[in-house]
């Protein structure tokens, strides 16, 4: 390979002061306009989303205290299962401009248009604005990142300083950069703050990479690498050293530990339990412990090598995936003969192919193979990788089309990808078949065309590549568009439309076909929603509800009617005991561990009755369930037992201290889960059980609650008033 070869690469130091064409910057504008348009449409239908940091989003507006900490509420008892720094920004935006949906996920969108920018950015340096545009377009219509950048899941923020990291550690490797590789240190470190140790996935080919091909001597990369090791402590072990510090008893306990320790769930329930499925506190690991024992097959779907290609999975993140592995292959075969410094343009460019495809593998295998919990929506992590590599490969390839390998190799990767974009589609029974074969039929006539176009002209060229691209990017436009159409809410969520025999969730824990996969849209309505409003195809309160452990939170939302939606999927069986279920979907009720109640005006009424004389107006088992009360009512609700009800915060003494001194004033009841139902469910569900991994804690003071105060109904929830012993 020559630089002539490759004129589309322009040499590493002067990538930056490369003449542009003229047309790039409206080209580059347009992407961006176009991203943001795509992320921010209709943001507002999804509500809160995810009103368990909806919630923590709401008490760091009220308390920089709870600011500091991602505290669930204002009263400061236990924090969110995560560190707070994706939760930053959006108290910052609620602080500025009170409290809403566009309020708390425009940052969110914003960050999606600045992962854009920065892939942008990574791909133009060595592989010229064609490619980088072709990346951007590829990473913006990658269905599960138009899922999360209108999410406030951690995932965006995480999503974002990957692509930062990757690029900063490019950067570095131009000319032996030490502040580039500091600042790729200080990218990684708050992505620890953002989602512990997913962020140090990607660190061990970053950190090969640089050590065997920085431009200079050995000594002098492997100090680098210390001093950028030491900024990635410095930036992500700041904010823990100083809750390791805290005196506990005057901070919120640590929400998903059951130690009260952040390095504890670092290490455990979100470290090294997502990958062995030991998790001290959570709903039910997978592999050997759960129902699919050693064949791989656990609560939260199969895992192994096809895990990211099976099921709904596919249809979040796969759609360019076979085409990114094929390519990385190519651009390494063909820049294989570089130096290995990275002072040159052949060199650069194989770096760049090491650079993300490495990160891409390596997050492929522990997606693939993690026994604990998984998500669906995790997978917006490979999207820049994916998206890098389409670019990167593409210009490589089609620079190189006067040889036939090359040409075979760029046509074959085309009819790959319509063929595997043909089979997603078929995926999601009667969505678009049209589509289907459209995409089909013109991916591969594309494919075909493309060897011999060059013979036509130019314009035969161009539109050859023009309906490659169409067909290759037409079926993760469809499922983005779906996407954004369509409010998403709850603790689990996914892109595109309903697609039968999922393997991303519980499988196994449902009863019914494809389990999890079946009622995978997350509930499209499990919350209460500002202003009072219901995204679309939600089930108004009281009408088509199931009783709990009866109806799956699919897309129809909380406890609704199969197929609600009218995608054409129903979603038999349920969380037993209402895991996800929550209550009957009337005035008020019970919420579930996925998604939260509907608050009736009663209950909000009473809750902000005389709030201001209490440090909590209740509490309620479970963030889900107190989070819809909180978000309702905008008064401090104490989640019990924290995400999953299984954390021990507070003990039964240090709730009936709370209750001793008026701290607390109603509790609000399971609705019509029995403490039996708790113990047969082995704790796991939102109220917790005596045989759960927080010790049964939530149910003795479920139990103590409803055997020593007065009960009411108040909108259709049972509240026990905490100032009305019954004796």
């Amino acid at each position: 390979m020559t630089t002539a070869a490759l004129p589309i690469l322009p040499a590493a130091a002067a990538g930056a002061r490369t003449a542009r064409p003229g047309w790039e910057r409206p080209a580059l504008a347009g992407l961006l306009i176009a991203t943001a348009a795509l992320l921010l449409w209709d943001l507002g239908s999804s509500g809160y989303a995810n009103s368990f940091y909806s919630a923590a989003v709401q008490a760091g507006s009220e308390s920089w205290k709870a600011f500091f900490f991602g505290s669930s509420d204002a009263g400061n008892s236990i924090t969110v299962d995560k560190p707070p720094a994706a939760l930053w920004p959006m108290m910052l935006s609620v602080r500025l401009f009170g409290l809403g949906s566009w309020q708390i996920l425009v940052p969110q969108a914003l960050m999606g248009v600045a992962t854009t920018g920065v892939l942008y950015a990574a791909v133009r340096r060595q592989f010229g604005p064609g490619a980088a545009l072709l990346s951007g377009a590829a990473f913006a219509l990658t269905p599960v990142a138009a899922l999360m950048f209108r999410f406030n899941n951690p995932d965006a923020l995480l999503t974002l300083l990957l692509t930062v990291t990757v690029y900063c550690l490019l950067r570095a490797l131009e000319g032996a950069h030490t502040r580039w590789l500091v600042c790729a240190g200080v990218a990684v470190g708050f992505a620890f703050l953002t989602k512990t140790l997913q962020a140090f996935v990607i660190l061990p080919p970053l950190a090969v990479l640089y050590a065997v091909c920085a431009p200079t001597g050995l000594r002098r990369r492997l100090g680098q690498l210390l001093l950028a090791g030491g900024a990635m402590v410095v930036a992500g072990g700041w904010w823990v050293a100083v809750v390791e510090l805290w005196p506990a008893s005057s901070r919120p306990y640590i929400g998903g530990s059951q130690n009260n320790s952040f390095l504890e769930l670092t290490l455990g329930y979100n470290g090294l339990g997502r990958i062995n499925g030991n998790e001290a506190g959570s709903v039910g690991g997978g592999g050997a412990g759960g129902p699919g024992g050693a064949g791989g097959g656990g609560r939260w779907g199969e895992s192994g090598i096809d895990r990211l290609f099976s099921g709904n999975i596919g249809g979040q993140i796969s759609w360019l995936l076979p085409a990114a592995l094929v390519l990385l292959v190519a651009g390494l075969v063909i820049t294989w003969r570089a130096r290995r410094a990275t002072d040159s343009v052949d060199g650069m460019a194989r770096a760049a192919f090491l650079a993300w495809g490495g990160s891409l593998l390596i997050t492929a295998v522990v997606f693939s193979y993690m026994q604990g919990i998984f998500h669906e929506y995790y997978t917006v992590a490979l999207a820049p990788f994916v998206a890098a590599l389409i670019g990167m490969g593409v210009a490589v390839l089609w620079e190189e089309r006067g040889s036939a390998v090359a040409a075979a190799t760029l046509s074959g990767t085309l009819a790959l990808t319509a063929v595997w974009s043909y089979v997603l589609l078929g995926r999601a029974t009667g969505y678009l078949p049209w589509l289907r074969w459209a995409v089909l039929v013109g991916g591969l006539l594309a494919a075909v065309a493309l060897p011999f176009a060059g013979r036509a002209g130019r314009r035969m060229v161009r539109a050859t590549a023009g309906l490659g691209v169409v067909a290759a990017l037409a079926g993760p436009f469809a499922y983005c568009m779906t996407t954004v159409s369509t409010g998403h809410t709850g603790s689990i969520v996914t892109a595109g439309p309903a697609v039968a025999g999922s393997r991303g969730g519980p499988g196994g824990m449902m009863g019914g076909p494809g389990g999890f996969g079946e009622m995978r849209q997350g509930g499209r309505d499990g919350g209460q929603q500002p202003g009072g409003t219901l995204p679309q195809g939600a089930v108004p309160p009281g009408q088509g509800a199931l009783p709990p452990g009866q109806g799956g939170q699919g897309a129809q939302g909380q406890g609704g009617m199969p197929g609600a939606d009218g995608r054409g999927a129903e979603r038999p069986g349920g969380f037993p005991g209402g895991m996800a279920g929550g209550g009957p979907g009337g005035g008020g009720g019970a919420g579930g561990l996925l998604n939260g109640a509907r608050v009736s005006s009663e209950a909000e009424a009473a809750l902000t009755a005389g709030a201001d004389s209490y440090t909590w107006a209740a509490a309620a088992i479970g963030s889900q369930n107190a989070a819809s009360y909180q978000l309702a009512s905008g008064v401090p609700v104490m989640p019990v037992g924290g995400f999953n009800g299984s954390d021990p915060s507070p003990t039964l003494e240090q709730f009936k201290e709370y209750v001793r001194d008026g701290r607390i004033h109603w509790f609000i009841g399971q609705g019509g889960t029995t403490a039996a139902g708790a113990e047969a469910d082995g704790g796991r569900r939102g109220g917790g059980g005596p045989a759960g991994p927080g010790g049964g804690t939530s149910t003795e003071i479920e139990n103590w609650v409803k055997g020593t105060f007065k009960a009411s109904t108040v909108g259709g929830a049972t509240f026990y008033d905490l100032t009305a012993p019954t004796s």
